[in-house]
């Protein structure tokens, strides 16, 4: 079941209206899991970073063993064509996915160069920007390479989270923040998490336990390059609870801020709109 509206698929060579089947049920994709997927946004006539989405899927698909077919080129042009048939205004999610279709002799491996390709865009809203968020802790943790792909947006990790977000709003927040096997902060449920301490920012060291978004790199530099002082760090539960602002970065809302985490409040803002407000200054130079 999608969670956006107008939805248009492209698949098999062509653009389809509507959430149409693609999937069957013997591929190994469903029973096995093995599928990656990406998400860009369309909002306000702007797609950011829509190159790096698509090319990001394509290595996804190679970290879970499955082989890319689609250029990223082609992608990118796929998605063109697809939004330019939706209003003016409208925000759109766009969603590349591959899935392999046929198994190996063994089944639980997928078959090589058996992979599909769908491409979907949802008309979704883009969240209040003033809209924050709460914070709890959560029992589950990211895994390590060594257990699972973090090295890729795939759909195999996203149970996981389930689990976290869940158990979050289960307590009566909003989201959880997540740690590291080690301990260490790594990210939320479902977006990439920073703090500002004193002015700075700070946001947790890729460590290979958690996706770096492409969202945050991109928030990064425009911060940097503003004047701003940016830490990638080692950061505690505690880090977090002594910070002035905390909010969270991703694809989907480009910054959601933190009220609270746990019984900590944040009152301040400033630093967080900061960041938002450089991050669609620099959107106005991708027009679709």
């Amino acid at each position: 079941m999608s969670f956006g509206k107008n939805i248009r698929t492209w698949f098999e060579g062509q653009w389809h209206e509507g959430d149409i089947p693609v999937m069957r049920a013997a591929d190994h994709g469903l029973w096995q899991g093995s599928n990656v997927f990406d998400g860009a946004r369309l909002f306000d006539g702007l797609i950011p970073d829509l190159d790096s989405h698509m090319a990001r899927v394509n290595r996804s698909a190679a970290a879970l063993m499955i082989t890319p077919t689609i250029e990223t080129e082609a992608m990118v042009e796929f998605a063109r064509e697809g939004l330019r048939k939706y209003e003016k205004g409208a925000a759109v999610y766009v969603r590349p996915m591959y899935w392999a279709v046929n198994a190996s002799e063994l089944g639980v491996s997928p078959a090589p160069n058996s992979t599909n390709f769908a491409l979907c865009l949802e008309e979704v809203p883009m969240p209040d920007p003033e809209a924050a968020t709460t914070l709890t802790t959560t029992s589950f943790r990211r895994p390590v390479m060594a257990d699972n792909v973090c090295n890729a947006k795939a759909g195999c990790l996203y149970p996981n989270n389930a689990r976290m977000l869940v158990e979050a709003q289960r307590k009566g927040f909003g989201n959880a923040l997540v740690q590291d096997a080690m301990g260490n902060v790594a990210e939320t449920a479902t977006a990439n998490v920073w703090m500002v301490k004193d002015g700075e920012y700070f946001t947790p060291i890729a460590n290979g336990t958690f996706l770096a978004g492409l969202t945050r790199k991109r928030h990064m530099k425009n911060l940097r390059e503003a004047g701003y002082t940016v830490h990638e760090a080692v950061l505690t539960l505690d880090d977090f609870r002594a910070a002035d602002e905390v909010f969270l970065t991703g694809n989907f809302s480009k910054v959601t801020p933190v009220k609270a985490f746990d019984d900590v409040t944040y009152e301040d803002r400033k630093f967080t709109r900061k960041a938002r407000e450089l991050y669609m200054d620099w959107a106005v130079s991708c027009p679709l």
